[in-house]
């Protein structure tokens, strides 16, 4: 792993010189064990700690197959989807791999007693196998986490309804918390010059999520002047959210629950917020019964921020806590477009407030290959920027997910694999120089 070091720190090393490296025969990666699954059996979610699951060991460096890359990790991030491998929720995940591995000999790589997790990166390619042409030794990317086989029609017109579709490093094994991760070649795209390796690897897969859920024809469709309800504004995934509503021309109206994240959704731009904490909402009474009187205070309170007008769009990951305040809102043909459901996956809402208001649900899950090649031209562009506050050493993996289980982190929440320290990877100091208060915008809450 040092000469792989070497060659990434070194700025003349060419592709030739990446192409001749020798590859090691295994590599470090955090993992969770198949035979653990059943270890936090009994106990609650929030008692269940990804430190006691997530293991930092030395794995086999998996064989290379037709169409994929393996590539040098530089840095990672964790997302709630390694949070809920590390806790065995909603299900194991090795359900998942012993599907994949029935798939083809290629695909049986995959099924391990060990799954390496991680579904963004940011590093170097050493190796592409073969009929790869558009990458090569040397090149530095960036991956989104889509993992499609496209043999059905049926993802040809958009790659998220291919049968075969799994989410890379929580379906599939050989994830990006790790120095080297096995992925598709169509996973990959340009890393972003003016950002380090630690920033250029978190906004991967929460702003593709973002930008297919909000923007996208096959989410929300945003478009200017809309007003945007989004829970968790200054989160993993809401902070896209916001950003991609005020770039957009939209009025995001940001949900948070406390006077710090508020504090940041207005340094983003944002000026309609609620401190959900603050304002003591409770929109269940008890756990089986909501409470419409809370649904309805929030629809007043988004009035009094929105000078007299319901929103257009409900941009919703919590789930159950949420969902029914979230139909009740949305405005009279409004839409709820929906990914994820950290707080609960069994939504319960008032349907005379959807059927008879003709308001629609959206389910969103990631995105298609162009979606998440548009969002991370977007980062490219300066015009959306990583949200990433802290970063950890590869070895405190369970660290970083147990403070995104118990919701401690702004952002994104960083992982040094190979990348020796913080701050390098930068290519473009210029451009940086033009966003340098945006990029540091979380670091310096």
């Amino acid at each position: 792993m040092n000469q792989i070091l070497d060659a990434i720190l070194a700025p003349e090393s060419t592709s030739e010189d990446f192409a001749a490296l020798q590859l090691p025969e295994s590599y470090r990666a955090v993992t969770v064990h198949k035979d653990e699954a059943e270890m936090f059996a009994g106990l609650t979610s929030r008692e269940k700690d990804p430190r006691k699951s997530l293991h930092v060991e030395e794995v086999p460096l998996p064989e290379l197959g037709p169409g994929e890359a393996l590539v040098a990790v530089m840095a990672s991030s964790v997302n709630y989807n390694s949070v809920w491998t590390s806790i065995f929720e909603p299900v194991s995940t090795f359900g998942f791999l012993e599907r994949y591995g029935r798939l083809s000999p290629l695909t049986k790589r995959h099924d391990l007693p060990y799954h390496v997790i991680g579904s963004d990166l940011a590093g170097v390619v050493l190796r592409t196998g073969a009929g790869v042409n558009a990458w090569k030794p040397g090149d530095e990317v960036v991956a989104h986490c889509l993992s499609v086989e496209l043999e059905s029609a049926d993802g040809h017109n958009d790659t998220m309804l291919d049968p075969e579709q799994r989410i890379w490093g929580f379906e599939t094994n050989f994830g990006g918390l790790a120095e080297i991760a096995l992925v598709k070649s169509n996973q990959l795209m340009p890393k972003p010059r003016h950002l380090s390796w630690e920033e250029a690897a978190a906004p991967g897969l929460v702003n593709s999520t973002a930008y297919r859920q909000l923007v996208s024809r096959n989410g929300a469709g945003m478009k200017q002047g809309d007003n945007v309800l989004i829970w968790g504004a200054s989160g993993g995934l809401g902070s896209y959210a916001t950003q991609f509503a005020l770039a957009g021309g939209a009025n995001p109206i940001c949900v948070v629950s406390s006077d710090q994240k508020a504090g940041i959704c207005r340094a983003m731009g944002a000026e309609a917020i609620i401190d959900r904490n603050a304002e003591g909402y409770k929109f269940w009474k008890d756990e089986q019964t909501q409470d419409p009187r809370e649904w309805k205070r929030l629809g007043k309170r988004i009035r009094e921020l929105t000078g007299g007008e319901d929103v257009d769009i409900v941009f919703e990951h919590p789930g159950r806590e949420t969902f029914g305040a979230s139909v009740f809102v949305t405005r009279k043909g409004g839409t709820i477009v929906t990914c994820a459901s950290t707080s609960g996956y069994k939504h319960e809402y008032d349907n005379r407030y959807l059927w008879m208001s003709l308001k629609r649900i959206v389910g969103s899950h990631f995105a298609n290959y162009r979606e998440a090649w548009e969002a991370n031209r977007l980062i490219a562009k300066g015009k959306i920027h990583p949200t990433l506050s802290k970063t950890y050493r590869l070895a405190d993996t369970g660290q970083a997910a147990y403070d995104v289980h118990r919701n401690l982190h702004q952002g994104k929440v960083g992982v040094l694999a190979l990348a020796p320290e913080e701050g390098m990877g930068v290519r473009d100091e210029e451009m940086r120089a033009q966003h340098i208060d945006a990029i540091n915008r979380f670091r310096n809450v």
